[in-house]
């Protein structure tokens, strides 16, 4: 059977491994690579869309980040307890127009016992920013270590 540790329950360390281990794959824009860390039949809430199955996951982050670009984002762990994980992000993205955004948003993440994640549920909210003000500038792909996260961003 399929596992993607760290495994349930989670303690206050692998919760922030875990949630690490989920902005670099959303950060690699990979559809096909963020989907396996999901359970076959997961059970989605973003925004208005609510995806079943990893197939429907796909079609949606193919859709997400073809309207998305330049996406960059950073999460932080908001709490966990035993399978869940809750946790707070922010997300810089620009349109085809060139108007930046910044999302910020909240999600509960609940898992199997094989460490697969099978509801999520996101609350985002937009914001669009002037490019000066972005705050998240390193290369496309995944945020360095020594970039500052959430906190220290006052965001």
């Amino acid at each position: 059977m399929e596992t993607k540790p760290p495994l349930p329950p989670f303690t206050v360390e692998t919760a922030t491994q875990k949630v690490r281990m989920a902005e670099d794959a959303w950060n690699s824009r990979d559809p096909d690579r963020v989907v396996q860390v999901y359970t076959e039949d997961t059970r989605w809430r973003n925004r208005a869309e609510f995806p079943v199955g990893r197939e429907a996951v796909r079609t949606f982050l193919q859709r997400k980040w073809a309207k998305e670009l330049d996406y960059r984002l950073i999460k932080e762990l908001w709490a966990t307890a035993g399978n869940r994980i809750a946790v707070r992000f922010a997300y810089e993205w620009r349109d085809d127009s060139g108007q930046w955004f910044r999302s910020y948003g909240n999600e509960n993440w609940e898992f199997n016992e094989q460490g697969l994640m099978q509801r999520r549920f996101a609350s985002i909210n937009d914001l669009p920013i002037k490019q000066e003000d972005r705050k998240f500038h390193w290369p496309l792909g995944r945020r360095p270590d020594d970039h500052p996260g959430l906190s220290e961003l006052g965001l």
